[in-house]
């Protein structure tokens, strides 16, 4: 049955094709994607979805295909892009710039592959509406906004995706990342970490450079804290388990002979177990309280933590169940497993949010043959990975085999004709 809801995949690869070239050319983002999910929408609507709704969760799009009696199936795709330069050479590269959530004007990429998540969702859908004989049920497509900051699902979710719309009894995504186009990735169970990110504000005393006596300098807390911190892994993290932290902004004062009367971190997280998320977290706290309390700062450091998503799960049976469709249909050569990923997705707050499962595999999206040396080898952090200015998958075989991915898991799980 698969093979004939993709067999009209062909007279519609050039112009998704197109499509993908468009949207990595306009990258929008976080919350800032009107352009994209208006084509997005666009394109639903002219697919003949039943119900096609925008700016859920601000950006978001959300499609309701009705079929007949059966399952509610959910497939999801993110959209927004990165504040990266670009840096590939594409004739449709990016030469974008927007505006961040901090006022700073910045180059605007589509670095993590979320144009190709989007394009080949809208392909899936398109295949699965002109085959509604073979199958029953209802689909429900959500084009997601805001995965970078780790708010688009939870937005979707605060603003009543599941009251507005059918619940679904199965969550179903996907993610381009450094394999081999053409192949597919996955694993079971915690496949990428939960993701915490908080600012710190450690309070000192400022004063002259040359009388440090005379002050309380928040610079050397901030260095003690930072090297402190280093050691929650290594001494309070349990050795079976697996954790991350780390410091990707300190900043503090304007001249070199001043002591400021403050230090900033930007601290982030990354963890995939409840016990151990609660540890860390409690961990970053206290050693900043303490050595705050050391340094003899007057006032307590301040706390702000943002950009929370939860550990992806991909359950186990249901995971099974997708994978050996892929099987099917691939081929059991071009499906690879794969361990657990540091990087996080905020996906896996749907499925939590409803208490169902969620579905979640990887596909390539490098050039076949040179990737497949690179994995053999050993050598494949050396290729152009998510988030860097260099990284952009190839258009085939990655949208079809993406495309296709979709429509396999889908007909998986919806019911029969």
């Amino acid at each position: 049955m698969t093979s004939t809801v993709t067999e009209g995949l062909p007279q519609i690869r050039e112009d998704l094709a197109d499509f993908y070239r468009d949207l990595h050319r306009h990258p929008e983002l976080s919350l800032q994607e009107t352009r994209t999910a208006a084509l997005l929408a666009r394109r639903l609507r002219a697919g003949g979805f039943d119900e096609v709704v925008e700016h859920v969760g601000v950006t978001g799009v959300v499609g309701v295909l009705r079929n007949g009696d059966g399952p509610v199936v959910m497939l999801r795709a993110d959209f927004d892009a990165l504040p990266v330069e670009e840096k590939t050479g594409l004739p449709y590269a990016s030469t974008a710039r927007g505006v961040d959530g901090d006022g700073h004007d910045v180059p605007v990429m589509h670095a993590c592959g979320h144009d190709m998540h989007a394009v080949c969702l809208t392909g899936a859908a398109a295949l699965l509406a002109q085959a509604r004989d073979r199958w029953s049920g209802t689909l429900l497509v959500v084009f997601q906004p805001a995965e970078e900051l780790m708010v688009g699902a939870r937005g979707m979710v605060d603003d009543g995706l599941f009251e507005r719309f059918p619940k679904p009894e199965i969550v179903l995504g996907q993610h381009v990342g450094p394999l081999p186009a053409g192949f597919i990735g996955y694993g079971s169970g915690p496949v990428m970490a939960a993701a915490d990110s908080l600012n710190i504000t450690l309070h000192g005393r400022g004063g002259h450079g040359s009388r440090p006596e005379a002050a309380i300098d928040p610079v050397l807390l901030a260095a003690n804290v930072v090297t402190r911190l280093q050691g929650i892994v290594a001494r309070e993290v349990p050795a079976a388990e697996s954790a991350v932290v780390t410091v990707g902004r300190l900043q503090a004062g304007t001249k070199d002979n001043i002591i400021p009367d403050t230090a900033e971190l930007g601290v982030n997280i990354r963890s995939f177990t409840p016990a151990v998320r609660d540890l860390v977290r409690a961990a970053v706290e206290r050693i900043a309280e303490g050595e705050s309390r050391t340094s003899g700062a007057q006032q307590p450091p301040d706390f702000t933590w943002f950009a929370s998503a939860p550990a992806l799960v991909s359950e186990p049976e249901a995971t099974n169940t997708t994978v050996a469709a892929f099987s099917e249909h691939f081929g059991a050569q071009r499906i690879l497993p794969m361990p657990q990923v540091n990087a996080s997705e905020d996906v896996g707050v749907f499925g939590e949010a409803l208490g169902v499962p969620t579905v979640f595999w990887f596909w390539g999206g490098l050039e076949t043959e040179p990737t497949l040396a690179a994995l053999t080898a050993g050598r494949i952090d050396e290729l152009p990975a998510n988030h860097s200015s260099a990284f952009a998958p190839v258009i085939e075989p990655t949208l079809s085999t993406g495309v296709e991915a979709l429509v396999v898991a889908a007909l998986t799980w919806l019911g029969k004709a």
